[in-house]
Order: C-alpha cells, then structure tokens, then sequence
C-alpha cells in the first residue's frame, strides 16, 4: 500500500501509543525487555510489578541470589536463562557502567541477554535515539502483510523497513504496527472488516 498514506492513518488512529512494558528508568526497560521474549508484555508487567519493588535496580539484581531470581522471574518462562541474565547484566552496569543503561548501541549489544530489539527498545523508548526499527512477532507480521518486506528474517525485516519508513518514525512506527497487531491485525484471525487499512492493504480479506 502506499507508504505515505499507510504512514498518515497509523499517525490519526494511534496518537499517543507508546511502550507496553512498565518502566521508570533505561535499566528497569532493560531487564523488563529482556523479560519479554516469549512472553506477553501483560505477564511481564505483573512480574516485574513485584521485581522492581523487590529488588533496587540494578544493583540489588547484580547481588540477588540466582535460585531466588530464578523463581521471582519464573511466570515469564526460560526463567534460569533470563535469571542469570539478568544478574550478569546487572553486574556489568554496576561494574562498569556506574548502574546506568548504556546510550550506544554496540555498548548494549555487547550486555547478557541483549540483542539488538532490546538494545532498539531502550534507545528509543528511553533516550530517543533511533538507530533502528524493533521487530518483534507483530511486526514481523504485519510487514509482511503490508507488503513491505518478503522475509520471515528480523535482521532482514528491520533493513527492509529501515530503507523505507522515514528516520523520524523509526522509533514510533514500531510502536503503531504492535498496537495494530494487538488490535484488528491479530495472528490467527484478522479482523479486516474493521481494520483502517483494508482498502489498501495487499492481504486485506475485505
């Protein structure tokens, strides 16, 4: 569909749309995004709820015993592997990074457990700097069935997007396909009836 006018509708029906997991600093993103793979932002909400009370961020993970913070992040499923990195990255903020999220995306990278949609998330959510497009299973999704990349591959995708979508929307457009994933766009059963974008979109079955 045309980029200009797919770009305009997602602006007028998704305004204010932001990041899905609770937050109040880089570093509490940090360990919640990395909380989030395979598990539903809701979930990781309601853990990290505990968590971020529970434990002072980061240094009070970088020194959380690991048996304990296995079963604390438990609900969020791979909890041994998200566990320990978790504790590992948390170490390495506190030894090196003064306990503050690195603004540099190789920096970030470079920290347990991070990849580059993590490293995406925090730079843009919480710094506002956009060095690429988070892709996760809903953008993955949708920009395949807007026509705008032909690969299943995220490193892929992201390039495929980064060469179309302005750089002044990188950081929100990742936002709006995630809410429209949410919303009419589901997995399973798309709602194209009711979907804003059904008259242009190429898998519309409207």
């Amino acid at each position: 569909m045309p980029l200009k006018k797919l770009i305009s509708l997602l602006k007028k029906y998704y305004p204010d749309v932001k990041c899905a997991l609770n937050h109040s600093s880089p570093e509490e993103l940090l360990v919640a995004t990395i909380l989030s793979a395979q598990c539903t932002d809701v979930r990781v909400n309601i853990v990290t709820d505990s968590l971020f009370k529970k434990y002072k961020i980061p240094e009070g993970l970088a020194k959380a015993d690991l048996k304990v913070l296995e079963q604390d992040v438990k609900p969020t499923g791979f909890f041994r592997a998200k566990a320990k990195n978790i504790k590992n990255c948390s170490k390495i903020l506190v030894e090196k990074y003064q306990g503050k999220a690195p603004q540099e995306i190789s920096l970030l990278k470079d920290l347990p457990g991070v990849g580059r949609k993590t490293a995406n998330v925090v730079l843009g959510e919480c710094f506002g700097i956009s060095e690429g497009i988070v892709v996760d299973t809903h953008v993955r999704r949708l920009s395949n069935r807007l026509g705008l990349t032909e690969s299943d591959n995220p490193i892929v995708i992201e390039k495929d997007l980064m060469k179309l979508i302005p750089k002044k929307y990188w950081i929100i457009f990742s936002h709006w396909l995630i809410h429209h994933g949410r919303g009419p766009c589901k997995a399973r059963k798309p709602n194209c009836k009711e979907c804003f974008l059904k008259v242009d979109c190429p898998s519309s079955t409207f």
